[in-house]
């Protein structure tokens, strides 16, 4: 039974990239447009793919590195030998996802703004499908990677249950280390080139927006699609893999002393869940698509709609799996799957309501752009923190409901089950919900095309209320990412403390207690990591924003005729300023997240790093819901203005919301994102270098 949900996983895993390669290859039929149009795409689509060469230079060093030091680690018998390769496969696949995402958006993104010359239906759907691809390749090759290793590792090398699970948990390091680089390296470079963009070209020069006589309108749209397209594929696929690993991990932990119910069994239902999801998903997909209307309500019930039914679709077919597999006196794990479902669902809406300007929370923001800079930034902060009291208590009901019905009262191990369980049940539709989010960029640059290229204003107004509804859409996936990392983090610190006792025996003397004052610090030490880690990712998009700024400047004073159109920018040395300071830029945070679990835990022991994970889920799941929906108003309230409110573009009130938007720039697309998967590396680093920190610990 459990190989046969094993090959439905593998079968899963198919159809989702056999439906990508559909959804890509009806994109392709759509005509690119004029040859400005295809000279545009071809300048983005060159620059985001030298960017994303270097990047996986560096990388290549990186796991290079880690696999060395995994390697000698096994070696001394701190790891199985499967773990080394485990970490590679899962970073390889995390990047690949990125990759192909970013290959297709970078080819639709033209194509977008052409169909919307015909009809918003139609740039819709080839923005919606160019976004499907990125939503089926992250769910197929994540299935893929799963599926592949457990039945490597079940038939072929025959090795039980719970070093299966342990070495697959490991794969999630290597793809959280490289979301995290792919993240913030993406992040930086695109807020860097936004935030350049806007400050030069249009609050001091006073040109529009992707006016093609600023230099850095280029690197602004390749931004687009190497942070918030190959760096979020990157994100979710971590997620994604994340809450089925610390789901199947927990299922061999959950039923070791209880008879009735195969502890395979247990690993598979989460493997099976999440292959049901690709179907319900398909299936939500191609009902997706609206009508000529601009209006923002009208566009959100076009992509509920699609959201809503994989949802419904998921939770039906949910109930007969775990019938089948756990029987009746387990059908509470069900209700665990449901509450996850049903709080991601939450989630969505309550960020759709605080970051789209068709509320009221965004409309007053803009209305505070009446009164200058200050008053929206004050007002943004004031909505971005105001906003995490609901998620938070939406994820509190969900962690006691889950407990509860998965007889968490009864033995804890099930109850975190349980938990497990509603973070998947929260990601599996994301074939579905990530198509919506990654549709975004694709309108932005299509955008950004048909203003370069001249074309009509109606087909601006088109990619713009698109542009608009991805805004909201993506700040929407970043809440399921955030509310599902809260939940895996759980299950990993869970996973954690039985990995512990597992390697140390009966020499483990675990002490929780906020009272054991190594515990305390490391409470007091995690909850700092987020800050320091968004204050590095803040400096660092400053720095690089620095650069493009006197780029910009200097080409405006140097470039003779630049500014009454009758010289061309040169775009090239923006892309080289952005990629160059990324790629340095990303470093320091990324290492401050894989070292700092393992200094901890020799200098605090294991009971410092419990302390640690707790400390940084905390704070981390709040600050990143804070900085993403901050930023997302802030963005949205810009738009709010530019069709015609509050005096429309080139106001007053138009230049404080630029303001605004500039600042929340890298607080919704490097900083707060990217915390969602800080939280998860330090679970799967402390997972990893358990053996090292129960042998060799100071306190």
């Amino acid at each position: 039974m459990d190989n046969m949900l094993a090959f439905l996983t593998l079968c899963g895993s198919v159809i989702a990239l056999l439906f990508a390669v559909s959804r890509a290859n009806m994109v392709l039929k759509f005509p690119e447009g004029t040859s400005t149009m295809k000279k545009i795409s071809a300048s983005i689509r060159a620059g985001a793919m030298a960017y994303l060469k270097r990047q996986y230079r560096i990388l290549l060093v990186f796991f290079g590195g880690m696999f060395v030091v995994l390697v000698i680690m096994a070696a001394a018998g701190y790891l199985t030998w499967f773990v080394p390769f485990a970490f590679i496969t899962g970073g390889f696949f995390s990047g690949l996802s990125g990759f192909v995402g970013m290959n297709i958006a970078t080819r639709a993104n033209a194509r977008t703004a052409s169909a919307c010359q015909e009809g918003l239906n139609k740039g819709l759907k080839v923005a919606f499908s160019a976004g499907s691809v990125m939503g089926f390749t992250v769910v197929g090759l994540g299935l893929l990677d799963i599926s592949i290793w457990y039945l490597l590792l079940k038939l072929v090398f025959g090795l039980p249950i719970e070093e299966i699970t342990s070495a697959m948990l490991t794969f999630g390091m290597g793809a959280s280390s490289m979301a995290l680089f792919a993240r913030v390296g993406g992040g930086i470079y695109t807020k860097a080139a936004d935030v350049g963009a806007d400050l030069v070209g249009k609050v001091e020069a006073g040109i529009p927006e992707d006016d093609p006589r600023n230099p850095a309108v280029i690197a602004d749209n390749v931004g687009d699609n190497v942070g918030d397209v190959a760096g979020m594929g990157a994100d979710l696929y971590e997620s994604y893999v994340g809450s089925i690993l610390s789901a199947c991990a927990l299922g061999v932990i959950a039923f070791n002393k209880i008879a009735d119910v195969d502890r395979v069994s247990a690993v598979a239902v989460p493997m099976a869940l999440a292959a049901l999801g690709v179907l319900a998903s398909i299936i939500g997909s191609l009902l997706v698509k609206t009508g000529e209307s601009t209006d923002q309500m009208t566009l959100l019930k076009a992509l509920r709609r699609g959201t809503n039914t994989s949802a419904v679709l998921i939770a039906v077919a949910a109930f007969p799996l775990v019938w089948f597999i756990f029987g009746k006196n387990y059908i509470g794990f069900y209700f665990a799957i449901l509450a996850g479902l049903l709080a991601g669902v939450l989630i969505g809406f309550f960020t759709e309501y605080f970051t789209s300007d068709t509320y009221r929370p965004t409309q007053n923001l803009a209305e505070k752009s009446q009164t200058g800079s200050a008053t929206i930034i004050i007002g943004g902060i004031s909505l971005g923190m105001l906003s995490t009291a609901l998620p938070i208590l939406i994820i509190a009901v969900c962690v006691m409901v889950a407990y509860t019905f998965s007889g968490g009262f009864v033995e804890t191990t099930r109850g975190l089950y349980g938990i497990a369980l509603a973070a998947v049940g929260m990601l599996s539709t994301l074939g579905i919900t990530l198509a919506t989010d990654a549709y975004g960029p694709i309108a932005d640059n299509a955008g950004g095309i048909a203003e370069m290229a001249g074309m009509d204003p109606q087909v601006r107004k088109r990619t713009d209320a698109l542009d608009s509804l991805g805004n909201t859409t993506a700040a929407t996936g970043k809440g399921f990412a955030i509310g599902s990392a809260a939940l895996t983090a759980l299950a990993l610190i869970a996973s954690y403390v039985e990995k512990i006792q597992q390697v140390g025996g009966s020499s483990v003397q675990l002490d929780m207690s906020v009272m054991n004052p190594t515990v305390l610090v490391g409470i007091f030490i995690g909850a700092c990591l987020p800050f320091v880690f968004a204050a590095l990712t803040m400096d660092s998009v400053g720095r690089a924003a620095q650069s493009i700024v006197v780029e910009v400047r200097r080409q405006f004073k140097q470039i003779k005729g630049l500014m009454e159109g009758k010289a061309e920018a040169d775009y090239e040395s923006c892309v080289d300023i952005c990629t160059k300071a990324s790629l340095h830029e990303m470093i320091m945070p990324t290492i401050l997240a894989i070292v700092t679990p393992i200094v901890v835990g020799l200098l605090l022991g294991y009971n410092g790093v419990i302390g640690m994970l707790a400390g940084s889920t905390s704070t981390g799941f709040l600050m990143a819901v804070f900085m993403s929906n901050a930023g997302g108003a802030w963005d949205n309230a810009k738009k709010y203005i530019e069709g015609g409110k509050f005096g429309g573009k080139g106001s007053d009130s138009h230049k404080a919301a630029v303001v605004g938007d500039t600042v929340g720039d890298p607080f919704k697309d490097t900083s707060g994102p990217s915390i969602n998967i800080l939280i998860k590396l330090l679970s799967m680093v402390s997972i990893v270098f358990a053996a090292l920190v129960v042998n060799f610990h100071l306190f």
